[in-house]
């Protein structure tokens, strides 16, 4: 299992079109196949730091869930709405595979 964490740098004076690209996320995602962890926006310290987390089981199924998310009618919506609104200032993705043994 991979877990992908998205590092949005967004503009601060745009936080509520975040929130609402977020929400979007939060239906589309698991429906393309990902398990979805969160989203989070900024509350407290830096007012231009969010994140988007999920799981997925390899780069492989990756790959085949950013095909259905592209197709996805909420997913293409939520692509275009952050282009037009131009909220997000940088984003940065990694994938992560915990190591501890917990979980």
């Amino acid at each position: 299992m991979l877990t992908c964490v998205i590092r949005y740098h967004i503009d601060p004076t745009k936080r509520e079109e975040f929130a609402h690209y977020a929400r979007n996320w939060g239906e589309a995602i698991p429906r393309c196949g990902a398990d979805l962890i969160g989203y989070y926006a900024p509350h407290e310290g830096s007012s231009t730091l969010a994140y988007g987390i999920y799981n997925i089981p390899s780069l492989a199924a990756y790959e085949a869930y950013r095909g259905r998310l592209a197709d996805d009618p909420l997913g293409r919506e939520n692509y275009e709405f952050a282009q037009r609104e131009r909220f997000l200032l940088r984003e940065d993705r990694i994938f992560l595979k915990l190591v501890s043994g917990g979980g």
